[in-house]
């Protein structure tokens, strides 16, 4: 087994990592290690599609259950890895087995942050991670049930919109003014919040959450500091992610906001990569490390880290990438833009309507760009961005002359 390559996550990084190992040509042992029951799978449509009911249980797996056989990789699944000897180069299982390994990929994702306040303990304090999370929320997301969602993120408003559409009472409680404000800046912050409030939802701004109250074991409702009380019959929270380093920094791997790496996803210790939602990896265009929770990267780093694994050495450059779909709102996002790092954004269409471009601008540098409701854009965001180019706002706002034109550095309109 001294040929083995072992992959610990059960995610969609891990089930690509396998891939590409089998595609560029490892044919020696390979082992994935996953703590959940389930083959890897796809985590973004346990807040979209698989929890609106859009898509079924099969369209969330990474790959059918029968290509694992096929290409001989070896599941162990429902197993928690304990530790790992660098020295040795073995992975011991919680039961005290031990597996080897040449190469070794991290790809042990994140979990969602808890609350610690009175009454998180009770049932019907949700959170969304696994495909079980997600059942769960289904389950509770019922035509006037009362719901309150603890964070205006991605998730708390992917799983406000969920429950709205299934008919529930939502709320959702912000520590700021705006949700997605430190995300999006004010401007594109405010089309979501209209969003929300237009389709029924109650937007609570700088709220602090002093403790859940229940019923014989069952939440009842939130208690506020500022003395309201709100009944509710679920609470979902959904304040964030942490990435699951233990394993890396208990095996002298260096950790920082993730597991840090290079940009080959390479770690700080000879033979083991990581990748996905824990990476902390450097990023060429940049300059600096970025640790980003999207399905992305879980996507396409593992290509980068099984070349590098197999002795190649490509770097990871693709600019950051997500997307949401709420009610009739469909929104893509690429590049970076950092609280700070921008000193305006630029529209192009009416956010008003909903329909729109807007670019996060530093001078006159397009440094990351998003689309609502408009399509087949992405990729000359992604060739502004890439280029560096001094681009200016008029050009930008104006629906007339095409993005691919700004993108080749013409604005002549054919």
């Amino acid at each position: 087994m001294v040929d083995n390559f072992v992959i610990i996550g059960g995610g969609l990084a891990a089930g690509k990592a396998a891939e590409a190992l089998r595609k560029h040509g490892h044919s020696g042992p390979l082992t994935i290690i996953g703590d959940e029951s389930e083959r890897p799978y796809i985590r973004p449509p346990l807040s979209k599609g698989y929890l609106l009911g859009t898509e079924n249980r099969d369209s969330i797996f990474v790959h059918p259950s029968d290509w694992y056989r096929e290409n001989n990789v070896e599941l162990r699944l429902g197993t928690h890895a304990r530790s790992v000897d660098t020295r040795a180069r073995s992975v011991e299982l919680h039961d005290g087995t031990h597996v080897p390994y040449a190469k070794l990929l991290l790809a042990t994702g994140a979990s969602p942050r808890r609350l610690t306040i009175p009454g998180s303990e009770l049932d019907s304090v949700l959170y969304l991670r696994r495909v079980g999370d997600s059942e769960r929320l289904k389950s509770a997301f019922q035509a006037g049930a009362k719901v309150v969602v603890v964070g205006a993120g991605w998730i708390g408003l992917e799983t406000a919109a969920a429950a709205r559409i299934a008919g529930a009472e939502v709320t959702v409680l912000q520590h700021s003014d705006l949700p997605l404000l430190k995300v999006l800046g004010r401007e594109a912050a405010e089309v979501f919040a209209a969003l929300h409030t237009d389709h029924g939802v109650n937007l609570l701004p700088n709220v602090e959450l002093d403790s859940i109250t229940g019923n014989q074991g069952r939440v009842s409702g939130v208690q506020l500091a500022d003395g309201r009380h709100l009944a509710a019959d679920t609470v979902v929270v959904g304040i964030g992610i942490t990435p699951n380093v233990r394993l890396a920094g208990e095996a002298g791997l260096k950790v920082q906001n993730g597991i840090v790496t290079d940009e080959h996803l390479q770690t700080s210790v000879a033979h083991i990569y990581a990748a996905g939602d824990v990476a902390n990896a450097y990023h060429p265009l940049y300059g600096r490390h970025l640790r980003v929770e999207h399905w992305f990267n879980a996507l396409y780093q593992p290509e980068i880290a099984a070349l590098s694994m197999l002795g190649g050495h490509a770097s990871y450059v693709r600019q950051p990438y997500f997307y949401t779909d709420q009610y009739d709102l469909a929104m893509e996002y690429t590049g970076y833009a950092e609280p700070g790092g921008y000193d305006r954004v630029v529209f192009r269409g009416a956010p008003s309507k909903r329909q729109f471009v807007a670019f996060w601008m530093a001078g006159r540098r397009v440094v990351a760009g998003m689309s609502v409701n408009v399509w087949d854009v992405i990729d000359p965001i992604r060739s502004l961005i890439s280029s560096g180019s001094d681009v200016d706002d008029t050009l930008l706002a104006d629906p007339d002359i095409p993005l691919d034109q700004l993108a080749s550095g013409s604005t002549e309109i054919r």
